[in-house]
């Protein structure tokens, strides 16, 4: 089974860039990477009234949507769990 191709939305990037700890921003990175082999791993939710997931990463969410037909994957945001859903 071929992976899932990863697209990060340019506002998503600089989600991560303005993380203050460098190792949250490493762990945040390489669950997005993971999201490529497995798009809907243990622990994903889909969000209600979208057809978005999210996944944790400590106290980070990662919030993206798949699209299955094409076999994409594409991160729509990243942020602290207080202000994600905003």
């Amino acid at each position: 089974m071929a992976g899932y191709e990863l697209r990060i939305k340019p506002s998503a990037v600089k989600e991560i860039e303005r993380l203050p700890r460098r190792e949250d921003r490493r762990r945040i990175v390489s669950r997005i990477q993971a999201l490529a082999g497995t798009p809907r791993p243990e622990g994903a939710v889909k969000l209600s009234g979208q057809e978005q997931y999210r996944v944790r990463q400590g106290s980070y969410r990662i919030v993206y949507s798949v699209d299955d037909a094409e076999r994409i994957v594409v991160v729509v945001k990243v942020g602290h769990r207080r202000d994600v859903y905003r």
